[in-house]
C-alpha cells in the first residue's frame, strides 16, 4: 500500500533507468496513467485495483534529485558510500471497505523521511551492473490534512542489483531484505484498541522488532519522448511480531504496478550528475571489487 504514491506521486521516475549524465537533461517533466494492484495493508485479505495519473519528475542536481530511487538529497557520497535522505509515502484507506477494519478508525496518509546510507560492494568494468546494501531508516506521521500523528519509525535493509542498459534499453533492478519498525508503528496497522474489540477481533497490542521481509523486482525503460515501467512486489509476514495480529488475514502479501508517460519537456541545461556514486577516479583508484567474469559486460546507457 506505501507503494502507491512513491511509485505515482513523490516520484513517477521510481524504476526509470540510469544513463550518463552529459546524455540527460538537468529535469524532465511528462505525464502518463499507472495502473496497480495492491493489499490496504501487508497483511490484508483485500485486494485493489488502482488506475492513477502518473507524472513523470526527474531531476538530477548536485545534491537534491528526484529519480528511480523516489526524492531523496545526497548528503555525502564517494566511490564506496553515499549518504542520503530517503523520502517515501503512503495513501489512506478507508476502514469501513475492509472487513477486517470494520469500525475501527482509517488509515490516514502516510509521510516518511531520514537517512539511507547505501554501501557499493560490486560492479563491472563499465559500472552498469552494481550491487550495494543499502541501510534506509525513516521516521513517519500520519495525516488527515488537519492533524499530524507520529507513528514510529521504520528500518529496511536491503541487497539491491541493479543493470542498466540491457538488451533494448532496458534497465532493472532487484531488492531483497527484511523490515523492521518501532511498536508505534506496528501499532498504527494492527492493534485493536479494547473499545474497538469484538467476539471475531480480541484487542490486541502489537509490539517493535521484525515486520517480516520482501522482495521486489522492477524493469523499465525510456524511449526519445515516452518511459514505460513495471514491478512487482512479494511480502512475506512469517515470523513478523505482529503476525498474531486479528488484523493480519494473509501471511503474504502481492502488489504490482505497470505505468507509461509522455515526456513533455525538458530542460536544456545537461546534468553533471551520472551514475550513483563518483566517476571521477581512475581504475586503479576505485577500491570496489569488480564483478567476478563480468568486466566484459557493457551495456548501452544511451536513449535509443
Amino acid at each position: 500500500m506505501r507503494q502507491i504514491l512513491r511509485f505515482a506521486f513523490l516520484s513517477a521516475g521510481l524504476l526509470a533507468g540510469q544513463a550518463h549524465a552529459d546524455e540527460l537533461p538537468l529535469w524532465e517533466f511528462g505525464l502518463g496513467v499507472a495502473g496497480l494492484s495492491i493489499p490496504d495493508y501487508r497483511g490484508s485479505d483485500v485486494q485493489r485495483g488502482y488506475l492513477l495519473p502518473l507524472p513523470y519528475v526527474q531531476y538530477r542536481g548536485d545534491i537534491f534529485k528526484i529519480d528511480r530511487e523516489g526524492a531523496h538529497g545526497d548528503l555525502f557520497r564517494s566511490d564506496r558510500f553515499r549518504l542520503d535522505i530517503s523520502l517515501n509515502a503512503g495513501p489512506p484507506a478507508k476502514s469501513n471497505r475492509n472487513d477486517a477494519r470494520s469500525g475501527m478508525a482509517d488509515i490516514d496518509f502516510t509521510v516518511e523521511a531520514g537517512p539511507s546510507l547505501h554501501v557499493f560492494l560490486a560492479y563491472n568494468e563499465a559500472r552498469d551492473r552494481v550491487w550495494s546494501l543499502r541501510l534506509p531508516i525513516r521516521a513517519a506521521v500520519a495525516t488527515d490534512l488537519r492533524h499530524v500523528q507520529r507513528i514510529g519509525w521504520v528500518f529496511e535493509p536491503n541487497l539491491n542489483f541493479d543493470a542498466t542498459g540491457l538488451a533494448g534499453g532496458w534497465d532493472i533492478g532487484v531488492a531483497v531484505g527484511p523490515m523492521y519498525a518501532s511498536e508505534d508503528y506496528h501499532d498504527y496497522y494492527y492493534e485493536v484498541q479494547p473499545a474497538f474489540a469484538t467476539a471475531a477481533r480480541p484487542a490486541y497490542d502489537a509490539r517493535a522488532g521484525y515486520s517480516g521481509s520482501r522482495l521486489t523486482l522492477a524493469a523499465s525503460r525510456r524511449y526519445p519522448r515516452f518511459w514505460v515501467s513495471a514491478f512487482t512486489r512479494y511480502d512475506n509476514l512469517s515470523g513478523a511480531v505482529f503476525a498474531d495480529s486479528p488484523l493480519v488475514k494473509k501471511n503474504n502479501s502481492f502488489m504490482a504496478g505497470v505505468g507509461i508517460a509522455w515526456i513533455l519537456t525538458t530542460s536544456r541545461g545537461k546534468s553533471q550528475v551520472g551514475l550513483p556514486f563518483a566517476l571521477s577516479q581512475s581504475k586503479g583508484e576505485r577500491g570496489i571489487p569488480p564483478i567476478a567474469g563480468d568486466s566484459s559486460v557493457r551495456g548501452s546507457t544511451s536513449s535509443p
